[in-house]
């Protein structure tokens, strides 16, 4: 089985290169040469395709999954029914409690949206941190694999970046979870990293079932204080280099980075270093440029995102209000979502230009044409529970703006 990078270096158009192309309205050959360049990934799961990178819309990512405290499959099933129903681009499953594979199965029989996964989760939850090994970090990556899991996301840090981190005066240390177990690990066995040490037989794994390989992003700043630091920068280099490598096999490479916690003035300028570092589309988590919207963390990130996917970030993961606190309930989900997609939408006005539906959406609002409003909102849902039926909004009611200048412009 050839990989989209493999065909697009060949030049040969795919199914799924027609309906990306079909969605984003973007010229073949160009797309092709991104692809070829590694600057666009295809996110595929069955028949649907999600175009990833340069030149496309900014894509939202919602994070799902059982915790080790609280195991509700069906819950769990429910978010990723809103996720795909509100406009989720991608869904991660990063369960850690109960029976997993039967939860990641149970999802992927609900949702038609490209699923990315965490293979070590699984290992250490159903082994535990001290227990597991690579054989079963190994077996789970191929298990999931043949599962039909979209992307992977596998955290790359060495013995190197670990020893300079330690050095580093971070308020927060590391907050990655996928990171965390991965360094844990090493340190416990004395080991390097086994995704790098493995690279070659992961890397054909990843292969032969055109899974999107996502570097992780170890480093990332748990708070606006702890500021880009050498670690993180190690592991840019790192990340960009293993990117390069899987590329060179014809595999296509996501980087996360820059996400995390990053001031308000510093996002962009973090992201071009992204951009300027590689080529490959740039996913980022939040970032949240504040840490004290605890319980409103999903509009603090939303704001954050809105600066990365202006300034050139290509793929968002949304961030929750129970960010921080607990795991999320369906209706948090939505709202998390419904925040990241303002952000996209925004981030891609900022690189594209207006938009046609902010344009079709005012027409409508200018005629107060409610239900037409309704076509062009982001959730018609939320905005159909909050209008009037016809007539102006119980705002200004008889003294609505646009009903009186109508008689006068």
């Amino acid at each position: 089985m050839k990989t989209q990078l493999e065909y697009a270096k060949e030049g040969t158009v795919t199914k799924e290169m027609e309906s990306v192309a079909k969605k984003e309205k973007i010229d073949m050959d160009t797309l092709i040469s991104h692809i070829s360049s590694g600057s666009v990934v295809i996110m595929k799961r069955d028949d649907v395709s999600v175009g990833i990178g340069k030149g496309l819309s900014t894509k939202v990512n919602v994070n799902i999954g059982t915790s080790s405290l609280r195991i509700d499959p069906d819950e769990e099933v429910k978010k990723a029914r809103i996720a795909q129903t509100y406009g989720a681009d991608t869904i991660s499953d990063l369960s850690m409690g109960g029976n997993i594979s039967m939860i990641r199965k149970r999802i992927m029989e609900n949702t038609t949206l490209p699923l990315t996964t965490v293979p070590i989760y699984q290992a250490a939850a159903e082994k535990g941190l001290r227990d597991m090994d690579f054989d079963d970090i190994i077996k789970n990556l191929k298990q999931q694999a043949n599962e039909g899991v979209s992307s992977f996301v596998l955290h790359c840090i060495d013995k190197k970046t670990l020893d300079i981190v330690k050095k580093e005066k971070r308020i927060m240390g590391v907050v990655s979870k996928g990171g965390s177990i991965t360094g844990a690990y090493m340190m416990l066995n004395d080991l390097e990293n086994p995704f790098v040490s493995n690279f070659d037989e992961i890397l054909k794994i990843i292969k032969k079932n055109d899974i999107v390989l996502s570097l992780g992003n170890t480093m990332r700043s748990g708070c606006i204080h702890d500021a880009r630091d050498k670690a993180q920068v190690e592991e840019i280099k790192l990340n960009v280099e293993l990117a390069k490598r899987a590329h060179d096999e014809g595999v296509q490479v996501i980087i996360e980075g820059m996400g995390g916690h990053v001031r308000a003035d510093r996002i962009s300028e973090y992201v071009k270093f992204h951009k300027q570092m590689s080529q490959f589309p740039l996913f980022v988590a939040g970032p949240l440029p504040t840490d004290v919207a605890v319980g409103y963390d999903h509009i603090a990130g939303s704001v954050g995102a809105s600066i990365a996917s202006g300034a050139g970030a290509d793929y968002l993961c949304y961030i929750t209000p129970s960010e921080h606190l607990g795991l999320p309930s369906p209706e948090q989900v939505r709202e998390g979502l419904i925040a990241f997609k303002i952000a996209a939408h925004i981030g891609d006005s900022i690189k594209y230009g207006q938009d046609e539906q902010d344009r079709n959406l005012a027409r409508k609002r200018a005629i107060l044409d409610w239900e037409g409003q309704m076509k062009y909102a982001l959730d018609s849902d939320r905005a159909r529970e909050l209008s009037p039926k016809e007539g102006p909004c119980t705002m200004c009611g008889d003294f609505c703006a646009i009903k009186i200048m109508k008689e006068f412009i």
